[in-house]
């Protein structure tokens, strides 16, 4: 009889036996795999099919931190079809931030993952790439372009344009009920702080400019600025397809392209976050067809010193660096899909994440007057109060205690809670031996408050930072060194053991944009708070926040108002 044959004859009940058979089967072999696993660590059991996700409440940084209380700083946890080790004790995760060249190790983030090949359409740039060669490549020109003098000179001219921008639109809505002379606004900090930062990546990454911040105050007040709306409307929608490519970068990843392709909520939700994704690249390469033609009939002392232009020039007659500091090994030109992949990078990661750390700042600010007060002290014996405030790099640099107040909201409250590896060799981690493609989590929340190496963890003390200022290098005064021992920050050392404060990661995939992270940060501080006074509206309200694998600020209402008034 043919199964054809054999299945027409079951009947009804027949079907549910073999149904219930099937399931039966599919648990037996998923706990036998449980529990047969190497190196059992502790951690929630998990279920068939959803895995441990019913531990999950909403919110991934409480999940985590409550996984560490109840497990320790080595557990195990199943989620997206993976045994996922994670780990917050510093000497377990030396190893993979290594910054010793003799002993490094490339190490993709996560395995690889068909759905965020189709949402990044290959990664070729540096976030998601696992091939080392390909982010060698990618890494040394992106590093070269955005730790050059001129860069960082540009980030912080138009910090400052920026910035006057959006003093401006406070001053009108802060005017439009009283004295031009003494007028205070009530608003959503945090609104502003993004579109300020999303207009500061667009400008230094392609030197094109980005209306979010006059697109923001549009929507507030009756007057709208002179601008075309057609222009606005695409800042606007370029803000918000960033946006929705970051929150896609989940959905992409988790779930399998049947769901993704078939089921009809998720296929709807796919196709929405590929159009946003179709938008972007679309601006993308328009921007960078137009610039190529512009670099054409440029001469060199003409070019812009934006990230775009360097990446297009970079390896041709126009590159000043043309065949130097690259050995025996010659590469070619940057293609406009390597281009576009970085920029991209760029876009993802420079935005929401220094914007949140501005919002954070202010929040323990306003919470702790006598740290404000010793911030506005050093500003003051730097800068004239009340002056044009002219920031120069050498200036920044002076400004000890402000980024020890940076790195320590940094340590309280990390904007990024989990940091990934994949190692593609055997590693020993914690006491274990582990095969190669066994995937770590780092719990950056979990680590930065670990109570063996951070005394009184739960304090707010910038103190920590500040008093050994003196022997450590700033993350302002970070070299372009390619892929040197980059990562020398001596003050992780001098605090409590070595990598119990990874601001920006480590190793190899160290954050390339920190110093121009620095830069936004340290000139916001001296804007913000060097003119104006910044109080929270309700002191009680808690911080409203939304975490995934980043931290978000949801809202900071606060009171602004000039400090001369």
């Amino acid at each position: 009889m043919s199964l054809h044959k054999y299945f027409e004859n079951l009947s009804f009940v027949d079907y549910f036996h073999l149904v219930v058979l099937f399931i039966l089967f599919y648990v037996i072999k998923f706990y036998y795999k449980y529990f047969t696993r190497p190196n059992k660590l502790p951690g929630p059991l998990p279920i068939p099919i959803i895995e441990c996700a019913y531990c999950f409440r909403g919110d991934f940084k409480q999940l985590f931190v409550s996984l560490n209380k109840k497990y320790g700083d080595i557990y195990e946890i199943q989620l997206g079809g993976y045994r996922r080790i994670v780990l917050s004790r510093p000497e377990y995760i030396e190893k993979f931030f290594n910054n010793s060249t003799k002993h490094a190790k490339f190490m993709p983030r996560a395995p690889y993952s068909r759905g965020m090949k189709e949402l990044l359409m290959g990664a070729k740039g540096l976030a998601t790439s696992d091939d080392f060669k390909s982010w060698k490549f990618n890494r040394q020109f992106v590093t070269r372009a955005i730790l050059s003098p001129s860069f960082n000179n540009e980030a912080i001219k138009w910090t400052k344009l920026l910035f006057e921008e959006l003093e401006g639109y406070w001053k009108s809505l802060g005017s439009a009920n009283s004295d031009d002379k003494k007028w205070t606004l009530e608003t959503d900090f945090s609104k502003w702080i993004h579109r300020f930062t999303n207009d500061m990546i667009v400008i230094s990454t392609t030197g094109e400019r980005s209306y979010s911040i006059r697109s923001y105050y549009n929507t507030l007040s009756p007057i709208k600025t002179s601008y075309p709306d057609a222009l606005i409307e695409d800042s606007d929608r370029f803000v918000k397809g960033i946006n929705q490519v970051v929150a896609g970068i989940a959905f992409f990843a988790f779930l399998g392209p049947f769901v993704r392709h078939y089921i009809p909520f998720f296929r709807g939700k796919a196709k929405e976050i590929l159009n946003h994704r179709d938008f972007l690249y679309e601006r993308l390469d328009k921007i960078i067809k137009k610039r190529r033609q512009e670099i054409e009939v440029m001469p060199n002392k003409d070019l812009k010193n934006d990230m775009l232009t360097s990446l297009i020039i970079v390896n041709t007659e126009r590159d000043v660096n043309y065949k130097k500091d690259v050995g025996e090994e010659i590469f070619p030109p940057m293609t406009d899909i390597e281009i576009r992949a970085n920029i991209l990078d760029a876009f993802l990661a420079g935005t929401d994440t220094t914007a949140n750390l501005f919002c954070y700042i202010t929040y323990y600010l306003c919470h702790y007057p006598e740290v404000k007060q010793k911030m506005l002290a050093e500003i003051n014996s730097i800068f004239l109060q009340n002056s044009s405030f002219q920031l120069v790099h050498s200036d920044l640099s002076k400004l000890k205690y402000c980024e020890a107040i940076i790195k320590e909201v940094e340590r309280m409250i990390p904007v990024v809670n989990l940091l990934g590896r994949y190692p593609t060799e055997p590693i020993e981690v914690g006491g274990y031996q582990w095969l190669a493609n066994t995937m770590f989590q780092f719990d950056l929340v979990s680590l930065h408050r670990h109570k063996d190496y951070w005394p009184n963890p739960e304090i707010f003390d910038p103190n920590r930072f500040f008093l050994d200022n003196n022997k450590s290098e700033s993350y302002l005064n970070v070299k372009n060194d390619d892929l040197k021992d980059d990562h020398n920050e001596k003050d992780d050392q001098n605090i409590g053991q070595k990598y119990s404060f990874v601001m920006f990661g480590g190793g190899y995939r160290i954050c390339p944009g920190r110093k121009l992270a620095m830069i936004e940060l340290l000139s916001l501080m001296v804007y913000v708070f060097g003119k104006y006074n910044v109080e929270l509206i309700d002191m009680k309200a808690p911080l409203k926040t939304r975490s995934s694998t980043i931290t978000s600020c949801q809202e900071l209402m606060v009171k602004i108002k000039p400090r001369n008034q």
